[in-house]
Formats: C-alpha cells, sequence, structure tokens
C-alpha cells in the first residue's frame, strides 16, 4: 500500500535536509567516501561492492567492497609481516600516535559524527559518546600503558638467591570484528590498547558501518600509524570472521551471545586467547529512599540512548511500590516528550532504529507482549512521518514470563517496569537472567546502593547513573558475567589480556638443588629448615 501524502512529504523534507548536509561535509562527499572505501585491504581480483544505507532516509551512502577470504589472508600477512617492527619501536613512539589521534579526532569530531549518524541513525548527542569515551581511551593508555607494561619484580624461589620478573609480550596479531551500533568507539577502544602494547590488528567492522571505521583508521594513519599495523577489511561476517579465526594470534568481539559462542569456540579449537562483550538484559533498581526525578532522567537516558542499540541499555526497571505508579507516570510523560528527528545537529533526544531487522525485532517484542496482556503505557508505534526505521520510545507494564520482552534482549527502545515490596525482591529478580552486563541502582544512601550493587551478578553496576559512571572510569576494569561476555575491556585489564606473560628468573651462587656432591638427604633437611625459617620471617608468603 502506498504511503499517505504527508508521509511522503516528510520523507522527502528528510532526504533534502540530508543532502543539503551531504553538500556541506568534507567527509560525505562522494569522492571522500570513496577514497575511505579503497583503504580496504583487497587482493588481486575483482570484488562485489555492497551499497551502504542511510537509515534516517533509505537513501544510498556509499558502496563498500565485499572482501572474500584472500583479502583476510593478505591483510593477516601484512600485520604479522609489520609486528616486529612496530613492537620493537620505544614505547613513547607507539605513545605519541594515539596522543595525536586524541587530538586529531576532537579537532574534526564533526567529520565523524555525521558519517555515525548517517550509518547508524543514531541522535547527534548520542554519536557524540563515541567521541568522547575514544578520546579518553586514546589518552589513557597512551600515558598509562608503559607502566601497566613494565616487567615487575616477583619474589623469588630463594631470597637474595633468585632473582624473578614478570615480563608482558604482545600476542602477535589481533583479529577484531566490531559491530555497527558504536562503529568508531568499538573499532578504536579494545585496538587502541592492543596496538600500543606492541600488537598489530586486522578490523572487520560490519558492512553498515564501515566507513566510520575507514575514517578512524585513515585518522589512526595520519596521526602516524605505519603501514600493515592496522588494515581493514570489510564483507560478510559468516565469512569473514571465521577466516579471521583461523589466522590470528588472539580475537576480539563485541555482538551477540550466539555469535559469541562460535567465537569461542573457534578461539578454544586453536587454543588461542579471546574476549567477548556481548548481549545483556540490564536491569535498574530504584529503591523507596530514591529521588525519583533523578531516576527518571537516569531511566530515559539508560533507555533510550541509542534508540536503546546499546549494550548496556537498561530494558528492565524495578520500581518500589510506594514509588511505583508516580515513577510509570512521570517516565511516561518524559517519554512521549522526547524529540525525534534525522537532524544532523544536536536537536534530537533520540534517533532511529540502523536496520529493519532490528525494527522487526522491537516491533515483534511489543507486540508479542501485547497480546499477552502487557499493557502499554507510552510508545509502541512505528513513525513512518519522520523515516524508514524510526520507533517511539517504548514503556510496558505487566510483562512476565512467557513474552519475548521478559528475558530476550529487546536492543530497542523499549523498557518494562515492574514494582516490588522489599529490596531482596528487587535483587533477586535483577539477578534472574541468564546476561550479567550492566545494572542500575537508585537510591539517596551511597552506602546502600554500593552494599545493593554488591549483590548484582553483572560486571559493571552504577549507583545513580543508568550507565555512563562505569563506562566512563576507564581506569576500572568493564565487562560481562555469566552469558554477557568473558575478560573485560579498560583498565589494566583491557591491556594485558592482548599480552602473553612470561617469567624469567636468574638463580645466582648456589642452584636450587642439591649442590654437587651434597647428599640428598641432607639437601631435603636444609631446604625443609630454610622453608620453616622463611615461614616465620613471611618472604614466602
Amino acid at each position: 500500500m502506498a504511503a499517505p501524502l504527508p508521509v511522503l512529504i516528510q520523507s522527502l523534507n528528510s532526504v533534502c535536509r540530508v543532502g543539503w548536509i551531504w553538500r556541506r561535509s568534507q567527509v560525505l562527499k562522494r569522492e571522500r567516501l570513496d577514497q575511505l572505501a579503497r583503504q580496504v585491504t583487497l587482493d588481486a581480483g575483482r570484488r562485489e561492492w555492497i551499497a551502504v544505507r542511510i537509515p534516517f532516509t533509505g537513501m544510498v551512502l556509499g558502496d563498500i567492497p565485499l572482501a572474500q577470504e584472500a583479502d583476510v589472508d593478505l591483510s593477516i600477512n601484512r600485520a604479522r609481516a609489520a609486528q616486529p617492527g612496530w613492537a620493537a619501536l620505544p614505547f613513547a613512539s607507539r605513545a605519541a600516535v594515539f596522543l595525536r589521534f586524541h587530538d586529531l579526532l576532537l579537532q574534526r569530531q564533526n567529520e565523524v559524527l555525521d558519517l555515525i549518524q548517517l550509518e547508524t541513525g543514531k541522535a547527534r548527542r548520542h554519536a557524540f559518546e563515541e567521541i568522547l569515551d575514544t578520546a579518553v581511551v586514546s589518552r589513557y593508555y597512551a600515558r598509562r600503558s608503559e607502566k601497566l607494561l613494565r616487567p615487575r619484580r616477583r619474589k623469588g624461589a630463594l631470597p637474595v638467591l633468585t632473582r624473578t620478573w614478570e615480563v608482558h609480550l604482545p600476542v602477535g596479531v589481533v583479529g577484531f570484528i566490531v559491530p555497527w551500533n558504536f562503529p568508531l568507539n568499538l573499532a578504536m577502544t579494545d585496538a587502541i590498547p592492543a596496538l600500543l602494547a606492541g600488537n598489530t590488528g586486522v578490523l572487520k567492522p560490519d558492512l553498515q558501518t564501515s566507513f566510520t571505521a575507514l575514517w578512524a583508521v585513515a585518522l589512526l594513519r595520519e596521526a602516524g600509524l605505519p603501514a600493515g599495523v592496522f588494515p581493514v577489511v570489510t564483507g560478510e561476517g559468516p565469512l569473514l570472521g571465521p577466516a579471521l579465526g583461523e589466522r590470528v594470534d588472539y580475537l576480539m568481539f563485541t555482538g551477540s551471545t550466539r555469535t559469541g559462542r562460535l567465537v569461542a569456540r573457534q578461539a578454544a579449537e586453536r587454543l588461542i586467547g579471546c574476549s567477548l562483550e556481548l548481549g545483556g538484559k540490564n536491569p535498574m533498581i530504584v529503591l523507596e529512599d530514591a529521588r525519583l526525578e533523578d531516576a527518571v532522567d537516569g531511566a530515559i537516558r539508560g533507555c533510550f540512548a541509542g534508540a536503546g542499540q546499546v549494550c548496556v541499555s537498561i530494558e528492565r526497571i524495578y520500581v518500589h511500590q510506594s514509588l511505583y505508579e508516580e515513577f510509570v507516570a512521570r517516565l511516561a510523560t518524559r517519554a512521549c516528550a522526547l524529540r525525534l528527528n534525522a537532524a544532523l545537529d544536536y536537536s534530537a533526544d533520540m534517533g532511529s532504529l540502523t536496520s529493519e531487522r532490528q525494527l522487526a525485532t522491537v516491533e515483534g517484542h511489543v507486540a508479542d507482549a501485547l497480546a499477552k496482556g502487557a499493557k502499554l503505557v507510552a510508545g509502541g508505534r512505528r513513525r513512518h512521518d519522520l523515516g524508514p526505521l524510526f520507533y517511539e520510545p517504548t514503556i510496558l507494564t505487566g510483562v512476565c514470563g512467557g513474552m519475548k520482552a521478559y528475558a530476550e534482549e529487546t536492543f530497542g527502545p523499549v523498557v518494562s517496569v515492574y514494582p516490588f515490596a522489599k529490596e531482596s525482591e528487587a535483587i533477586e529478580a535483577a539477578n534472574c537472567s541468564r546476561y550479567g552486563l550492566n545494572a542500575s541502582v537508585w537510591t539517596r544512601n551511597a552506602l546502600r546502593g554500593i552494599r545493593v550493587a554488591r549483590q548484582i551478578r553483572a560486571g559493571s553496576v552504577n549507583v545513580n547513573e543508568a550507565y555512563a559512571a562505569t563506562w566512563g572510569s576507564v581506569d576500572a576494569p568493564i565487562g560481562g558475567m555469566k552469558e554477557s561476555g568473558l575478560r573485560p575491556r579498560h583498565g589494566a585489564e583491557g591491556i594485558l589480556k592482548f599480552t602473553q606473560t612470561q617469567t624469567i628468573a636468574a638463580q645466582r651462587l648456589m642452584p636450587i638443588g642439591p649442590a654437587r656432591g651434597m647428599d640428598a638427604s641432607f639437601h631435603a633437611r636444609w631446604m625443609t629448615r630454610l622453608v620453616k625459617l622463611l615461614r616465620h620471617i613471611r618472604v614466602l608468603g
């Protein structure tokens, strides 16, 4: 059925607006996009190309090549050839690249903000989160990695006689498989520590958001990253992902739990390491002493940033029964007031979904819940008048077991709200999930919030914030429990996971075993006395 005339007019307005910005923006000129696409590492031979479409309008943004297994092999060969020279550079030389990248990123943020919006459909304010976090991570690891990687003295087998060091060596070539929802941030913030540790890498971005990743890698090269250190391949995940896993020395994957299992299985078969950030069904608890308006503000940010297409988005809210009715009413009022549009400026509170597939999941979860007795408090509609993939911020109550929205990750602007009577009930409900990525607790009593947080089985728990407090604390690791992932990013663990630990021990004056000519029984008695003595002077712990 043809769209109504007002919808067609609105769509035409969107097309005209995007076209005007296209002419204005340097990064969006077709020649520039073609230049970025040519950065993809391709072996000899012809390749198919695929159109990347703008979620806001359905228009074609540009074309990206579909790499094949031979292209993956070429990329890994180049990265492996570049790795010894890159690792041999003084650390200060490697760090200088990422400090320069930090500065260039902040200077040219408007270029990539346009690109992020046109590839993902997210509002500019949420695209800016990618700029901010990527810059912070660049600065943090450029300044801290040398200390984190420095050889450390450890207690030796025999005091004074054994000198022991712990050394961290690069693993070699790291494969990065990144999703579409944070195309700049997730392409860069794991690669930065890996490269600083002396590794090289091969980046496989999602096809929908490859231009953003290519833009970022081009900026790294402008900042001084040598050729071959971080090649990019673009193409279908089911083909390129396994090809990467067959030859790299470590795999970094962010995406669904289902695909994460496949990545982990392949890594296990090859006995290589992997790091996984996977799905979540993230809970928020509003205790009876919470500041209601603050909690509502936090829920708006936590549920609808990036149209809910954020790994750490809040999808379940448990509110004390004394606040429940008012909380739901205020949340609905705020959600209905959010500004949805396709503008490439800061006027929108929320953008669109990124793909028809994701929109279908959102619509399916909402329809299933309503058909089985849930109540629609706000939203629940596709907004054709704004663009093909817009969907209203949606609030449900009465969601229960048997409904898709109850336990499955929706990954969209949909949240279910539940009342509780006792604190213990809320904690039990929050933990009643196969996921454990992020959680949020709201209370006026910070100590109480921390106590509750320590009982929640999630890799990160924010007190009086939705997700930004833990995500922005880059000196601390952040990751998932249960089916939400393996091995965190950020902090010391975020770089040490990309290294192999080596122990070096130098023995002096006498051997560990019996000296030449010493009777074995005498050696055993002597060592027994020594160990007993060391027990009392606490040298061996």
